[in-house]
């Protein structure tokens, strides 16, 4: 039996879809009607996968659909998808040629097939994600009071610190409300504070922006967090080890966490000494203390145990 891999590009108003070896173009709008018509298509085909790029959320309704209707939908990374287009000596741009780049992706790559996370998971995300904008805004703006030489501009911009400060009081209780709702979210919660290093902004992120936690192993979670070190090598020559993609918000949080872990966490810091006297840049040792961290706090929700120092 062969095997059929289908490519959507995604935008604001409609889906281009390309299905490989049967070389089947359509298209059709992004929007109820046009995701019946995308199922109905598609279903009879029985594809291996069905594969788009991650466009700021426009994908989330596109995902959804096709994972209801029992189509194993995957989101990709655009990068990935554009390193494998300029492999393939495909340079030019336009929506059909995406998404028939985006099909032999899938079939090369055979990217895994993830559940997409529930409403309430879903829901925490954005309310994160709304937080960390919120706190870069807020940090914007109390760097402009620093600069900032006359009396008036000052007062505008300590009402706005004012006015975003008591925006997130307010999404902070909004968490706290979604956490208290979940007896699930409220274990898993405990079990991160538990290790030391780890806040409630972080494991509320983890909670959020990871729901995988606990059923990967430590190298398919590492990956995950784009934690995963990669070697440059060919023949003699050996390049340096380098980290990257994944989920960056994951990534942002436990290096935080594996900072704060380094001075107060005593496995983590005897940890991070060891690699920085072996000769370790403190970097790399960095890195190596968030990858530990998250295979401890993995490990942790797999097996519902706390923290323990021995």
């Amino acid at each position: 039996m062969v095997m059929c891999f289908a490519g959507i590009d995604i935008s604001k108003d409609t889906l281009d879809v390309h299905v490989i070896p049967d070389g089947l173009s359509f298209t059709v709008s992004r929007d109820d009607t046009g995701l019946e018509e995308l199922v109905a298509k598609l279903q009879p085909m029985a594809p291996q996968l069905v594969a788009m790029e991650a466009t700021g959320g426009f994908e989330t309704m596109v995902a959804a659909a096709l994972n209801a209707s029992g189509l194993p939908a995957v989101v990709v990374n655009p990068a990935q998808v554009r390193h494998f287009a300029q492999a393939l000596g495909k340079r030019a741009k336009t929506d059909p040629l995406d998404a028939a780049v985006i099909a032999a992706f899938a079939e090369a790559v055979r990217p895994r097939a993830r559940a997409l996370p529930d409403a309430e998971t879903a829901a925490l995300a954005e309310v994160m994600a709304r937080r960390r904008q919120l706190t870069g805004m807020l940090k914007a703006e109390q760097a402009r009071e620093t600069r900032a030489a006359s009396k008036r501009a000052r007062q505008s911009i300590r009402r706005v610190i004012a006015t975003l400060e008591a925006e997130l009081q307010s999404l902070d209780a909004d968490v706290d409300k979604m956490i208290r709702a979940s007896a699930v979210w409220q274990v898993r919660v405990e079990l991160l504070q538990s290790v030391p290093g780890i806040g409630p902004i972080i494991a509320r992120t983890l909670l959020a922006e990871m729901p995988e936690t606990g059923s990967l192993s430590r190298r398919e979670i590492a990956a995950l967090a784009g934690l995963a070190p990669w070697t440059r090598q060919s023949g003699q020559w050996k390049g340096k080890s380098m980290i990257g993609g994944g989920r960056a918000e994951v990534r942002t949080a436990l290096f935080m966490a594996a900072m704060v872990a380094s001075r107060h966490n005593p496995v983590l810091k005897a940890f991070r000494d060891k690699l920085v006297q072996a000769g370790k840049p403190k970097m790399v040792a960095l890195i190596a203390v968030a990858r530990k961290l998250l295979t401890i706090l993995n490990a942790i929700i797999r097996d519902q145990k706390p923290w323990q120092t021995a």
